[in-house]
Parts: C-alpha cells; sequence; structure tokens
C-alpha cells in the first residue's frame, strides 16, 4: 500500500509546539505595545513625560539631569525611616562640572497611588516641587496648574 502523504522530515530547526498542536507561539506582545512595558519603564516614561511639559516653559531644564531611583537611600546619622519622612523625591545641586539633578523615587510614589492617573498626577506634583526647589522658585511658579485636580 502506498502512502501517500510522505513523513515529515526531523528538520534542523527547533520545535515550537509540541505534539498536541501545544506550546509558546511566541511572546504575549510585541515589544512596541505598551503591555510589554515594565512598571519601571511606565513610570519612567511618566516623569519624562512630566519634564517634557515643563521643558515648553522652562528651557532650562535641558541642562538638568532627571533620574528615577527605586527607593532613597538615607545614609546619614539620625535618619530614620517613618511613614511621614520617606521622600518621594530629591535633588542634588551641579557642582564640579556635574549638571544638577531631580530624583523622583518610584516605590513610595507608587505605594501612596492606585491608578496610572493618579500616579502621573503625584509624579508631575514631584518634579514640579524638585525643580521649584532646584531653582529657587515656588511650585506655582514653576507650572501654574500646580496643586489643581
Amino acid at each position: 500500500m502506498d502512502n501517500p502523504v510522505p513523513p515529515r522530515a526531523a528538520g534542523p530547526g527547533p520545535r515550537r509546539r509540541d505534539r498536541h498542536g501545544r506550546g509558546m507561539r511566541g511572546p504575549i506582545a510585541p515589544p512596541q505595545v505598551p503591555l510589554a512595558a515594565s512598571r519601571a519603564e511606565a513610570f519612567a516614561d511618566l516623569v519624562q513625560d512630566s519634564v517634557e511639559r515643563l521643558e515648553r516653559r522652562w528651557p532650562q531644564l535641558a541642562d538638568i539631569d532627571f533620574l528615577v531611583l527605586e527607593v532613597p537611600r538615607l545614609d546619614g546619622p539620625g535618619q530614620v525611616w517613618n511613614d511621614e519622612a520617606v521622600p518621594l523625591g530629591g535633588t542634588v545641586p551641579s557642582r564640579e562640572g556635574r549638571p544638577a539633578r531631580v530624583i523622583v523615587y518610584r516605590r513610595p510614589v507608587e505605594i501612596r497611588t492606585k491608578g496610572r492617573d493618579e500616579r502621573a498626577a503625584l509624579v508631575h506634583e514631584v518634579v514640579v516641587e524638585q525643580v521649584a526647589e532646584l531653582l529657587g522658585l515656588t511650585p506655582e511658579t514653576v507650572d501654574p496648574r500646580y496643586g489643581e485636580d
């Protein structure tokens, strides 16, 4: 009896699925889709959006480095952790040829917010407050909509 369909030869490539047709077919989402972004990347995007919004009004912000760190580091003597003292951001003034820095701490901000919109609003407030401190201005001067819901 002739077999009309020849048996499939084992090819040199890897098998993509098991013999039942199940298994990994590929990534869940392509890299350009927001689903593939980690929480840290999404948070950094919120900070970048806030900075771009402020740079339109304050072009000198291009000379400032904006950083996102997981948590604040409290090294100094006498500094202790408590719910009231955990900072959401900080500044490092420029010195010895290094640019000034604005730091936003991701985990303390995330803990205090529930959704993306609330997180974006708090990130913007933190960035505005830190820029105001660095420039020696009030937050309302840096962003006239500061404090509005």
